[in-house]
């Protein structure tokens, strides 16, 4: 209770005491409210002793703190954001200066070697092409028959020499046209004989009249003598006509050679026109071989009849193993370039292909497809470098024998084929060759050679790489 009694006597003094500075506020003006305002109407012991009374009392001057705190607070913030920007910018900005690298001395590269060195190199030209007979001919008849034989050899694939009979016709025909032949033969020569008499006797006749005029032509039967020989000759003729028919009734073949393919049978009637079978010869065989215009520089090639025939080996396309192989020579030229490719055709002639009157290793069948390689003329003072020593194309890595350091050079070759390149320019003789490939080869590497047996050189120079190869 009295606790209570103090606290409500406490409490009675202030509430009066507020309600007077509220009227006195109203009352006033601004100025003289902000003026008394900041007076202060309480001591600082008495705002901590009354505590209600001090938070009226200075509640419009805490608004004021809070609308200039707002104001500066609105000027100062874009000032910070920028100031902390430019601290950050200016922090990450800044860079650190590089550190000095540490060069490591590299350790020389093992290479394996060879000196290049000039030499003469023989160029091999390789084509290829089908084999195709020297003579290839239809076989026909020149009479009008039938067929009343044909020789076991005319049959596809049998050989046949020169002048064998190969069909033969019905001659019946042409045996009773000859008859006929002889008998008007034998006619016009009783004819003439009879003439000559009748002239010799017309001359004897003449004479014995005592004539002294010479006889005439009509006296001495001149014109029928002539009527009568020219009758004797259209008979001969007649007869060498149905004979030369009646010869014609056997097919004789033209040359030596074999059957490609039979055509007719026996029995069947055939006229001039016919086809009886081809047939091609054996004596030698040719291949027609093309050559590039790259490739003609480097042979000598038979233009003329005189010139000498170049050799040639020809070898079967089709065998994959172990394949036949011939020997040729190339004997002339067409002369002609062919007109899509650009390239020269040869002829190679292989004689006695099939074998009939030498040994080979096998027949050289018509229609075969071969390989042909040929021995061109030399080029020489040349480097020769193996394929498998090119780093890329054209490429090839060298040491330089002084310095010992690694040099790519890129070649220019005269010639190629599938195992090396011949190289004029471009490589000096003396220089290295790498041989064996290098997983890393820089510019100017230093470079120790070694031996392939085992034994290295432990020559390695670290002077600075300015030497190229020379031209």
């Amino acid at each position: 209770m009295l606790a209570s009694t103090r606290a409500s006597s406490k409490a009675a003094p202030a509430e009066s005491a507020t309600s007077e500075m509220k009227l006195r506020f109203h009352k006033a003006k601004a100025p003289q409210a902000r003026q008394f305002i900041a007076s202060p109407a309480i001591s600082p012991n008495k705002r901590r002793n009354e505590s209600g009374e001090t938070r009226l009392a200075f509640f419009p001057i805490r608004t004021m703190l809070n609308h200039s705190m707002a104001k500066l607070l609105r000027y100062l913030l874009p000032l910070v954001v920028l100031g902390v920007g430019y601290l950050v910018y200016a922090q990450f900005s800044v860079k650190e200066e590089p550190k000095a690298r540490v060069r490591h001395k590299r350790p020389p590269i093992e290479a394996e070697t060879t000196v290049l060195a000039r030499t003469d190199f023989r160029v091999t030209l390789n084509s290829q092409g089908v084999v195709r007979p020297h003579n290839e001919t239809s076989l026909t008849s020149r009479v009008s028959g039938r067929i009343m034989k044909i020789s076991p050899v005319f049959e596809s694939g049998s050989f046949f020499k020169k002048d064998a009979i190969l069909v033969e016709l019905d001659p019946s025909d042409f045996l009773a046209a000859v008859s006929g032949s002889e008998a008007r033969l034998a006619r016009a020569e009783a004819s003439l004989a009879q003439e000559e008499a009748r002239a010799k006797q017309s001359l004897l006749d003449w004479n014995d009249l005592g004539y002294t005029e010479p006889p005439t032509e009509l006296v001495l039967r001149k014109p029928q003598l002539k009527e009568a020989k020219a009758n004797v000759k259209a008979a001969q003729a007649e007869l060498s006509d149905t004979t030369r028919d009646l010869e014609r009734t056997k097919i004789i073949a033209p040359y030596a050679g074999r059957v490609k393919e039979r055509l007719v049978g026996l029995g069947q009637s055939v006229g001039p026109s016919t086809n009886l079978g081809d047939i091609f010869s054996t004596d030698f065989a040719e291949v027609r071989i093309s050559l590039s215009a790259r490739e003609l520089p480097h042979v000598i090639l038979p233009n003329n009849p005189d010139d000498s025939p170049i050799p040639v080996t020809l070898t079967d396309a089709l065998a994959k193993e172990n394949p036949q192989s011939w020997q040729g020579s190339i004997v002339r030229t067409e002369g002609i370039l062919d007109e899509k490719s650009r390239k020269l055709f040869v002829i190679a002639r292989v004689d006695d292909p099939f074998g009939l009157n030498s040994e080979i290793n096998g027949p050289l069948r018509v229609g075969q497809p071969i390989r042909a390689t040929l021995k061109g003329e030399p080029i020489k003072n040349v480097f020769v470098i193996p394929r498998e020593n090119l780093r890329r194309p054209n490429e090839v890595i060298l040491v330089e024998p002084v310095e010992m350091k690694l040099h790519r050079v890129v070649v220019d070759p005269v010639w190629t084929d599938e195992h090396s390149l011949v190289v004029r320019k471009g490589l000096t003789e003396g220089w290295h060759l790498v041989t064996k490939r290098l997983i890393n080869a820089p510019e100017g590497a230093r470079v120790t050679l070694v031996d392939p047996n085992g034994d290295d050189d432990e020559k390695a120079v670290s002077a600075p790489a300015e030497t190229k190869p020379k031209t």
